[in-house]
C-alpha cells in the first residue's frame, strides 16, 4: 500500500530544499562582492555574478511565494 504526503508535509519538504536554494543565491552574491573587492579593475565581471545571484535568489523566492498561496 502506498502512502501519500499531506500538503502540509510536502510544503514543509520544499521549504527545506528551497532553503538549500536560497543559500546557493547567497554564496554567489558573497562570491561575486569578494570579487569585486579584491579585483577593483574589472568591477563588471564582479557586478554579473551578483547579478545572476539577485536572479536566483528572485527565481527560488518567486516559487516559494507561489507554493505558498497554493496551499492557501
Amino acid at each position: 500500500m502506498k502512502r501519500h504526503m499531506t500538503k502540509d508535509q510536502e510544503f514543509d519538504i520544499m521549504k527545506m530544499v528551497l532553503d538549500k536554494f536560497l543559500w546557493v543565491g547567497t554564496f554567489i552574491m558573497v562570491y561575486a562582492f569578494y570579487k569585486m573587492i579584491t579585483l577593483s579593475v574589472d568591477l563588471v565581471y564582479g557586478l554579473a555574478i551578483m547579478v545572476s545571484g539577485v536572479i536566483i535568489l528572485l527565481l527560488f523566492m518567486w516559487l516559494l511565494v507561489k507554493e505558498y498561496h497554493f496551499m492557501k
